[in-house]
């Protein structure tokens, strides 16, 4: 097994080394809760939420770090727009964005710490980089990393030092510092702003220091993995990776992996702009989470995806095949000899999926190689080729990849009671053959989300996956 990832800080794609064998460390940026997260942000997470199962799939212990960035400057605007705590707002949007990730199928990080509850190891980290020179206070009581120090600034974004930042969360002269590149670690207080009394003094953290703090804390001071969407290389990254390193020493991260941005109307899906979708509206439209999770999931990580008016259509339909099969293959019955030819079919199947997720996380030829599998188990099941033993080996082999992908129902689906007995009803009318009413009960099934459809192994059902509108 080798599983090989493009390294954004070296540009290199590397076999996969975890610093303790067998046990991969893992810190991704989670959002900051001032307001829902939109399917953008939402492509990032999920990415990672793919390199984790398939970390899984393949043996590996993985832990998952995931950060709340629960104080900055935006969490304080909006609190105070509506008269309420910083904390009441962060928790809101916290349980918000809990709440989508749950919907999408997403897995729930091994840990999720928030920046407030981190602010002596914030404080502490701050206290020593200015014990090692790379760090300096202002009158107002703010710490910026002096960027001077630390030559190698500027090599995960490929960027002159020289230059100006560009995109940095306050504004070059809200604090007083030596040198405009520099940034803020820790600010000074504020009327009205949230503080903490400290070994520093007092004041909050600044976004890039919290980061820091959090991975050491829960992953130690070097890590396997971090990941994040493709804006934050700069500053935030590049930032990590300085104050890291100043700090320690030690190499910070082993591999950098940065998700690119979803598009929708050929722009970048940004809050800023109001050009966002968010998960629980379209989810309150109709479209099912898991055909919006197989659309943020089914482009390559590194390359930009165009979120259009067709693109949850298509992937509801591409989930629709999935559960089609599963539940063809679960109502089959063929008392005949075992397919001799099937193993090495599902073994194709299996292995094609993991030469392309091993591939730099290559989801579109894992999906290929999924999908060339269910063209050929419909054959097989039309043909009635297979035995009832075949396709139960059938299912273990398409739902061992599904823990993968996250985009199939459940095996064992139940029904609400009311249209249970819709179902058993329609089966009655056919087998009284009361054509009419059995065609009624199928168009109000079908209308209330539940597909069925007459085999030759009898009456079987599917729920079915919308796509809104």
């Amino acid at each position: 097994m080798t599983i090989a990832l493009q390294d954004t800080l070296s540009g290199a794609t590397r076999p996969l080394e975890p610093l303790e064998p067998g046990h991969v460390r893992i810190y991704s940026c989670g959002p900051t809760v001032y307001g829902p997260a939109h399917i953008g942000n939402f492509r990032s997470f999920l990415f990672a939420d793919l390199l984790v199962r398939y970390l899984r799939y393949r043996g590996l212990r993985v832990t998952w770090v995931m950060n709340l960035t629960d104080i900055d400057d935006k969490i304080i605007r909006g609190a105070a727009a509506e008269g309420i705590s910083t904390t009441e707002l962060a928790d809101r949007y916290a349980a918000r964005f809990l709440a989508d990730a749950d919907s999408l199928g997403m897995v729930r990080p091994d840990s999720l710490p928030r920046a407030t509850g981190h602010i002596p190891q914030i404080a502490a980290l701050v206290q020593t980089l200015i014990d090692k020179g790379h760090a300096y206070r202002t009158d107002d009581g703010s710490v910026f990393f002096r960027i001077a120090s630390w030559p190698a600034y500027g090599r995960l974004a490929r960027l002159d030092p020289d230059a100006m930042r560009v995109g940095e969360r306050v504004e070059s002269d809200e604090y007083g510092k030596d040198d405009v590149r520099d940034f803020a670690l820790w600010k000074g207080p504020k009327p009205g702003e949230p503080s903490w009394d400290t070994i520093i003094g007092p004041g909050r953290p600044g976004w890039h220091i919290e980061c820091s703090a959090m991975s050491m804390a829960e992953l130690g001071e070097s890590f396997d993995i971090h990941t994040g969407g493709v804006d934050l290389v700069f500053p935030h990254h590049e930032d990590e990776l300085a104050q890291s390193e100043a700090a320690t020493g030690k190499p910070f991260v082993g591999t950098w992996l940065h998700c690119a941005h979803l598009r929708m109307g050929g722009e970048k899906m940004a809050k800023s702009t109001g050009n966002i979708a968010r998960v629980g509206d379209l989810v309150a439209a109709g479209v099912s989470p898991r055909a919006l999770r197989y659309a943020l999931l089914s482009v390559h990580y590194r390359a930009p995806l165009n979120y259009t008016d067709e693109s949850l259509p298509a992937a509801a339909a591409a989930v629709e095949r999935v559960d089609a099969l599963l539940a063809a293959l679960a109502a089959y019955r063929e008392d005949r000899p075992d397919d001799p030819t099937l193993p090495a079919v599902l073994d194709t199947m299996r292995e094609r999926f993991e030469a392309g997720l091993d591939d730099d996380l290559n989801v579109s030829e894992a999906l290929a190689a999924l999908f060339d599998g269910v063209r050929e188990l419909n054959r097989r099941i039309d043909a009635r080729s297979l035995s009832t033993a075949d396709a139960a080996r059938a299912t273990d082999a398409v739902r061992a990849l599904d823990a993968v992908l996250g985009i199939a129902g459940p095996a064992e689906a139940a029904l609400e009671p009311e249209l249970q007995a819709l179902v058993d009803a329609r089966a009655a009318a056919r087998a009284a053959r009361d054509w009419a009413e059995s065609d009624r009960l199928r168009d109000e099934l079908l209308a209330r989300g539940v597909a069925v459809e007459d085999t030759r192994d009898g009456q079987r059902w599917r729920l079915v996956v919308t796509s809104g509108g």
